[in-house]
């Protein structure tokens, strides 16, 4: 039994379009069948040729160009091919054989190809064969989408079964015009997560993007952007390269022009046809501007002569598919040789330029003089490799899967009886739905499957392009991407393997501004990309302990942020205390007027019986003293560390020591007023003098303040608190006056009193006191005013220990008023002036004022 497998893929892709049709008119044809092409009496001739003297040097040149890694896939093809043919497991009793073509690049070769393939001479008439022998059971097409999807559209109007071993491409799995077309390559639609997720390892947020300008490219864009967006990165340019030849110098221009100024140091590019890899070999290697690229595939650089160009791509990072060496393939490739397989003419050119080898022409073999066990293994490394290419592995498995299909459908035929034995000459199209349905483990235990919607992601290998030896590349693998691990262990990279660009000696940074430390924020530039921003110091109270930050934390009530803003420190409790120089001037102030006011009322006291003593009252004044000498006390309560009972009566205490000196002010000014103001006493107002009921008003008044106390403590009394916002640093216990509303009334009945206490002291400034009474207590009185009306304002702006500070400011201030106001005069008279503290002084000064009144 005797079954074929053809294959197409592209001859090369970055050739000038003269030189591209040299090469193909000038090297000797890879396949095996010479007399099916109609044209082939021409490539024999430009085979003569090539070897007229100069021309030699041209040939060489343009082999160079060949691309060796398609001729490597042609070797993967055809090692699977008799590695099907030696199982006796695998379709026994048939053998695999094989057309191959060299496809060029232009559209019209595609088809031109295809009808020779279908047609079987060299006319191109559709729906029309010549020929008389089996038809291959399937076409393998690539590594070019272009070149797969033409031919996939002429091949299914035949129903011809089609395998693509191209990287995957969505726009191929289309079940309308490409039904009878499968791929073998895994799907890449994790790719651009990978790739990202490279970035975010090394911190790279601001990066350049090249792509293909086809539906690809642009989904691969849509893709980047989604990523890029989900993880805060940012694009410095993208450009969309078309792969157009006419196109080639404008697009090395513009690249060039973009890799200048751009900031950017990391380019990521993603092209399945080497087109923008190239462009970018020529524009880096031009200008001297080294940049870290990540590529999507390997570039293949073995059709470059000069050695220096490879350090333009030293430090390139780039996926590749991860796939086990098969270890037979090199075995395979040492041992594949002119002598072995004589009709590879090609084999046989690469002999004589390389080991310089005899060729007789026209049939390009070797006719001897060559290098003892010379083999490919013996091609430079920078233009041979030994390992099986991604392409070539997609090839040994699209070969196998074939394979399998014609097996399965064998054993299918041979089960329902109509099978006979003879050669396979079934339709090609039977063969479809075996391959849809093919599901194997190839020989390194990777498993392979044809349906798109059952393909999974696979396992990437992550390469850096290594330059060193000067000119000698190789690729290191330092990393691995797994899309199907859980997502932190996805990335594993060896970073410290990875040998980076050209000018950069550590890890390449790649941001458009540079990280905000703790302690800033990322402010946004207007009209900029969000990876582009100013660092802005967090607001008072507010950090930031992680770099790049949006926005600043605030912290807690009880904490405060250091002076780099990047830490919260718990805050101290702190209160106005006696060990406090503010607690301590205070309380020494209060001492002070404390024992003054105790001075002064032992001068009245040891003065009892002199007159400035027994004017006006002497009860009153000592009520009066009294009651300023607890005021001057009362201020201890508002020093120290508050407790529920120190803030209830701190403020009670305040309140009502001050309603008995005001109210005691009060009866002195009405005593003054009731005995100079009534001209005609009638028998109440003699009442009132005779039974001294002035001195009921402090009672009277005291009691009613004492009311007032009274609700404000059973409705919402006054309560131990801290205030965290008034000082830096610090949390400071206070005490709450509890009713706002209950603190402003008795300080407004104070004020009342007092308002009372001005007025009849004002009426009574001018009447004939020998001691001047009532002007004293007037003055007294606007002190006591001017206080409290001053501290209100100032005590509502102020926090704190300072808010404290103030009330006990105004204690002090108000209280010393009525003191030095009412008694200094007096005690000056007393102690100073006892001369004018007799009765005799006050009757010589009565005398002198009835002597000198006009008579009426």
């Amino acid at each position: 039994m005797f079954s074929w497998i053809s294959v197409f893929w592209l001859l090369q892709t970055l050739v000038l379009e003269e030189e591209s049709r040299t090469l193909e008119a000038s090297q000797c044809s890879l396949k095996k069948q010479w007399n099916r092409y109609s044209d082939g009496n021409v490539l024999h001739q430009a085979g003569n040729a090539v070897w007229n003297g100069s021309t030699l040097t041209i040939f060489t040149k343009l082999l160079c160009r060949f691309k060796l890694k398609n001729y490597q896939c042609s070797l993967a093809f055809i090692f699977a091919i008799e590695e099907i043919n030696r199982n006796p497991h695998l379709l026994p009793n048939t053998s695999l054989g094989f057309d191959l073509y060299y496809v060029n690049h232009y559209e019209w070769d595609f088809l031109r190809e295809a009808f020779h393939w279908l047609t079987g001479m060299g006319i191109k008439i559709p729906n029309y064969t010549c020929r008389r022998e089996n038809k291959a059971a399937a076409l393998l097409t690539g590594t070019s989408q272009e070149t797969t999807s033409h031919i996939g559209r002429l091949l299914n109007l035949y129903r011809y079964p089609q395998l693509s071993f191209g990287p995957f491409d969505t726009i191929l799995s289309d079940g309308g015009q490409l039904s009878s077309l499968y791929q073998t390559a895994s799907k890449d639609t994790s790719l651009t997560f990978g790739i990202v997720s490279l970035m975010l390892h090394f911190s790279w947020t601001w990066v350049g993007l090249f792509l293909m300008d086809n539906h690809k490219g642009l989904q691969i864009l849509s893709d980047f952007m989604k990523e890029f967006q989900r993880n805060n990165m940012c694009v410095a340019f993208v450009k969309m390269m078309s792969k157009s030849l006419i196109y080639f110098q404008y697009a090395y221009k513009e690249t060039s022009h973009l890799l200048l100024i751009s900031s950017a140091n990391v380019v990521i590019i993603y092209d399945d046809m080497e087109f923008v890899y190239g462009l970018m070999l020529y524009a880096i290697y031009s200008l001297n501007t080294w940049k870290v690229l990540v590529m999507n595939s390997q570039l293949y650089v073995g059709t470059i002569i000069e050695p220096l160009v490879y350090g333009s791509f030293h430090g390139t990072l780039f996926f590749g598919n991860h796939h086990d060496e098969i270890s037979l393939f090199r075995k395979f490739i040492h041992t594949y040789t002119p002598s072995k397989y004589p009709e590879d003419h090609c084999l046989s050119i690469l002999w004589n330029t390389f080991f310089n080898c005899s060729l007789s022409l026209p049939d390009c073999k070797i006719s001897g003089h060559c290098l003892f066990n010379a083999s490919l293994e013996l091609f430079p490394s920078n233009l041979w490799k030994m390992e099986m290419t991604e392409e070539a592995y997609n090839i040994y498995n699209s070969v196998y899967a074939v394979a399998h299909s014609l097996h399965e459908m064998t054993v299918k035929q041979v089960e329902i009886q109509s099978y006979r034995n003879e050669e396979w000459n079934a339709h090609p199209w039977k063969l479809l739905p075996f391959l849809k349905q093919i599901n194997f483990t190839n020989s390194v235990g990777h498993h392979v499957v044809l349906d798109s919607q059952m393909k999974l992601e696979e396992k990437y290998d992550i390469f850096n392009v290594w330059n060193f030896p000067t000119g000698l590349r190789q690729n290191m693998k330092v990393g691995t991407f797994s899309p199907k691990a859980p997502q932190s262990q996805q990335l594993f990279l060896s970073d410290h393997m990875i040998q980076w660009a050209t000018g950069f000696t550590e890890l390449p940074r790649s941001v458009c501004s540079e990280s905000c430390v703790p302690g800033f924020r990322k402010s946004p530039q207007e009209g900029k990309a969000v990876c582009c921003y100013d660092c802005t110091p967090c607001p008072d109270n507010e950090i930031s302990n992680e770099t790049d930050v949006d926005n600043c934390v605030k912290c807690p009530d009880r904490h405060y942020a250091n002076t780099q803003q990047n830490h919260c420190i718990k805050k101290a409790m702190t209160f106005l205390s006696y060990e406090d120089p503010l607690g301590m001037a205070l309380s020494c102030m209060a001492l002070g007027c404390f024992l003054l006011t105790v001075g002064v009322l032992s001068v009245f006291v040891k003065h009892h019986n002199t007159p400035i003593v027994k004017a006006n009252n002497q009860a009153l004044t000592y009520i009066l003293l009294i009651s300023l000498t607890f005021c001057f006390l009362c201020p201890l309560l508002f020093i120290g560390h508050p407790n529920t009972a120190t803030c209830i009566l701190q403020q009670i205490t305040f309140v009502v020591l001050f309603t008995v000196a005001l109210s005691t002010v009060f009866a002195k000014t009405l005593t003054v007023v009731l005995a100079f103001k009534v001209t005609i006493p009638g028998r109440m107002m003699r009442w009132l003098m005779i039974s001294r009921a002035p001195n009921f008003i402090i009672p009277i008044c005291t009691l009613l303040q004492l009311v007032l106390c009274g609700v404000w403590l059973s409705t919402s009394p006054p309560f131990v608190d801290s205030d965290a916002h008034s000082e830096h640093g610090f949390i400071i216990i206070v005490c709450n006056k509890g009713s706002i509303v209950a603190f402003h009334c008795v300080l407004g009945y104070l004020c009342l009193l007092a308002l009372g206490s001005y007025t009849m002291a004002y009426l009574s400034m001018n009447l004939p006191d020998t001691f001047n009474e009532a002007k004293f207590l007037t003055f007294s009185m606007l002190v006591f005013f001017s206080v409290w009306i001053t501290f209100l304002p100032v005590y509502h702006s102020t926090k704190g220990k300072v808010m404290v500070a103030m009330e006990i400011f105004a204690i002090l201030a108000s209280s010393a008023g009525l003191l030095g106001c009412i008694f200094a005069p007096k005690c000056y008279i007393i102690l100073l002036r006892p001369d004018k503290n007799s009765l005799h002084c006050i009757k010589n000064k009565a005398l002198s004022k009835r002597k000198f009144q006009p008579i009426a």
